[in-house]
């Protein structure tokens, strides 16, 4: 069973992770996999750090956005766990145009592990609904 401590150091990462890919911190979105890990998007997939490096680097420039997750499942022990959460992307626009609208919505499947540094994602996999 995940400890208190181990629950709130993960929506941690959870909130790292958007806070960094919507800030254009490709290097900090980087640090919240493992240097194995793989991500699935529709973009395509994406495995080690070289390779998300890559994503995170050809993303930012392209996509302005705020990535919104909520309703997040945990499950797991002290080493490893596995997670979901909703996800709503909302795509920014200049100010000249109407303010930003959701430009999707999906959910996040997980695989999650805790060494040393803490924890991190070592399976990351967005699915888009609309």
């Amino acid at each position: 069973m995940l400890s208190t401590e181990d629950h709130l150091a993960i929506q941690q990462l959870y909130a790292k992770y958007n806070h960094a890919i919507d800030s254009g911190d490709g290097a900090g979105w980087v640090r919240c996999f493992s240097p194995d890990a793989v991500f699935t998007s529709p973009a395509g997939t994406f495995r080690g750090s070289a390779e998300l490096e890559g994503f995170a680097a050809w993303y930012s420039p392209l996509m302005k956005a705020r990535h919104w997750t909520n309703n997040l499942v945990l499950e797991g022990d002290d080493k490893t766990a596995e997670g979901s959460c909703y996800l709503i992307l909302f795509r920014l626009t200049p100010e000249e145009t109407p303010p930003a609208g959701i430009y999707a919505t999906g959910i996040y499947q997980d695989t999650l592990r805790k060494d040393g540094a803490g924890w991190s994602f070592t399976s990351r996999n967005a699915t888009f609904d609309s």
